[in-house]
């Protein structure tokens, strides 16, 4: 008697034929009409082979005024919920994250040509490094764009050397957690994004560093837009009572973890 071969569904065949990327974006109604910006550095990007991007953009509320700007694209999904913060809205759109890997890209900010070619290269080189970055550029209110000196070489990030570094520069770290670019498995295991009222995502960049190596790629890969309504430029953000909050629950959740013998891949055991 012989097998009679089965139909694989739909949802196997395309995951034989694509590969996925998936770009997630938080959005408060203010910063809604910068997400053509944002779409137009999307629909700019070449990915190799046979890999495609998805776009899931989360609201952090309920409002009217976010839909509007979503664009009309079968490769983008737009979601609402209570409010909680961008690190809230972030992680709740993981629910309808089908990519291997998970890209940041805040509402307000745009990714360079080749930004996501280059973190994939990375990432599918090789299968220790567990996150990317890149260098960041500030985009100005006329349209031009200002640099920083001080960026890490394009290479690996060892464990350990963003905490390293952050807590002997006034916690500034060497490299921007908006340009992340995370293998989904990790993220997942780290819990998302850390439940702050902000720095949540610096908080998830220690906690990247703290279990798994990194990757710098000096090359441009986001334009981070400086405006008048950008959340940190508030001065809560500044307040010194919470953010010293913010920062001693960050570096004692990495140290936590660097502390422990999991790591990734597994099997690497603590950092040194």
């Amino acid at each position: 008697m012989t097998d009679t071969p089965t139909t694989p569904a739909p949802e196997a065949v395309r995951a034989a034929v694509t590969r996925r990327i998936t770009v997630v974006t938080a959005v408060h109604a203010p910063s809604a009409r910068f997400l053509p910006d944002a779409y137009a550095s999307l629909c700019a990007q070449r990915l190799p082979g046979d890999w495609e991007w998805e776009w899931v953009i989360q609201e952090d509320g309920t409002t009217d005024e976010v839909r509007p700007h979503v664009p009309d694209d079968a490769r983008v999904s737009f979601g609402q919920g209570r409010p909680g913060g961008p690190g809230v809205a972030r992680t709740i759109a993981l629910a309808r994250a089908a990519g291997a890997y998970v890209k940041v890209l805040d509402a307000d900010d745009q990714l360079t040509p080749g930004a996501l070619a280059r973190d994939l290269a990375v990432l599918e080189a090789d299968p220790a490094v567990g996150w990317t970055t890149s260098r960041v550029l500030d985009l100005l209110p006329d349209g031009s764009t200002a640099g920083f000196p001080g960026d890490p070489e394009d290479g690996p990030l060892e464990r350990g050397a963003v905490l390293d570094h952050w807590k002997r520069n006034g916690f500034r770290a060497p490299v921007h957690p908006a340009s992340l670019c995370i293998r989904r498995e990790l993220l997942l295991a780290l819990g998302g994004w850390m439940a702050l009222p902000a720095s949540e995502d610096t908080g998830l960049l220690l906690a990247l560093d703290a279990v798994s190596r990194g990757w710098f790629c000096a090359e441009a890969g986001l334009l981070y837009r400086k405006w008048e309504g950008q959340v940190t430029g508030q001065a809560s953000h500044v307040d010194p009572v919470e953010r010293e909050a913010r920062m001693a629950v960050a570096e004692a959740r990495a140290r936590a973890l660097a502390g422990l013998t999991w790591a990734y891949p597994a099997g690497l055991g603590s950092a040194s």
